[in-house]
């Protein structure tokens, strides 16, 4: 066989298995494919999977629609003039109807030219509303204000999952300031805290001390009532041992009656003898 048609036949194999692999494609688990043929954008997406196409001039390209996460950081001011330096970290997500426009208008990456922006602006706009220590104190609250500003400026053609605060950098200067003023209120609330349990301690004492007097003032009543009840709890309350002095009644002229531990068996004893 002549060599120039062997290397003819040879060049169009080479061209059919080139063709053959340029007229498939692959879209990866997480990505939607955006048909191009000659500059040409389809407005339909390719889903995920295997899929034919026109070979050399159409291109598949790849664009993610699953959760992407980005790093930001944003000089804002706060409203008492105070310079803040504020670091995020942005999750989001491209949706699947917005996959053509998204590569036809930004490139297939929409970071830098659509997010970072109106986040930023977000951001600035909600701390300028408060001061620096507020923005300190409640993140939180800076955070949520943060992200439903940043939501209505980039519309519906992304899905701003989340927008997390991961720092907030003062000077060094305003932290020495905040820091000063936090041990002063902390100084001050143990202040208040000392001064309310000596105020309960004292009307603790002042209700015991009522409380004694009234018990005083009851049992005082009762004996001026009960001439003989002060005697009866003598009686009660000796241990048959020690002297028993009760003091006498009126009838007996204000003497005092003496009662002595006598054994009275031992006694009777002796008078026996």
């Amino acid at each position: 066989m002549n060599p120039a048609k062997l290397v003819g036949i040879g060049l169009v194999i080479l061209v059919l298995v080139i063709a053959g692999s340029q007229s498939t494609y692959v879209v990866e688990p997480g990505f939607r494919g955006v048909e191009v043929t000659l500059g040409k954008v389809n407005p339909q997406f390719k889903a995920q999977g295997f899929g034919s196409k026109m070979p050399f001039i159409t291109h598949i390209i790849s664009i993610p629609v699953r959760q992407l996460t980005h790093a930001l950081a944003t000089d804002c001011y706060s409203s008492d003039l105070q310079q803040v330096a504020v670091s995020v970290r942005l999750l989001y997500r491209i949706p699947e109807s917005s996959v053509v426009k998204i590569y036809s208008e930004y490139s297939g990456d929409p970071f830098d030219s659509l997010i970072a922006p109106r986040v930023q602006e977000a951001v600035k706009e909600v701390t300028a509303l408060q001061n620096a220590e507020t923005i300190v104190k409640k993140r939180e609250d800076i955070k949520e204000k943060s992200l439903v500003a940043a939501r209505e400026k980039i519309g519906s053609i992304l899905v701003l999952e989340d927008l997390v605060i991961e720092n907030i950098v003062l000077s060094k200067e305003l932290e020495t300031a905040i820091e000063s003023k936090m041990v002063q209120e902390q100084e001050a609330a143990k202040a208040r805290f000392t001064q309310q349990k000596t105020q309960i301690e004292a009307d603790t004492a002042i209700i015991r001390a009522k409380g004694e007097a009234e018990a005083i003032r009851v049992r005082a009543e009762a004996i001026r009532d009960n001439p003989g009840l002060i005697q009866l709890q003598i009686v009660e309350k000796w241990d048959g041992r020690s002297p028993l002095v009760v003091g006498g009644g009126a009838g007996t002229g204000g003497g005092a009656n003496i009662l002595l531990p006598i054994d009275i068996p031992n006694h009777a004893g002796a008078a026996g003898k």
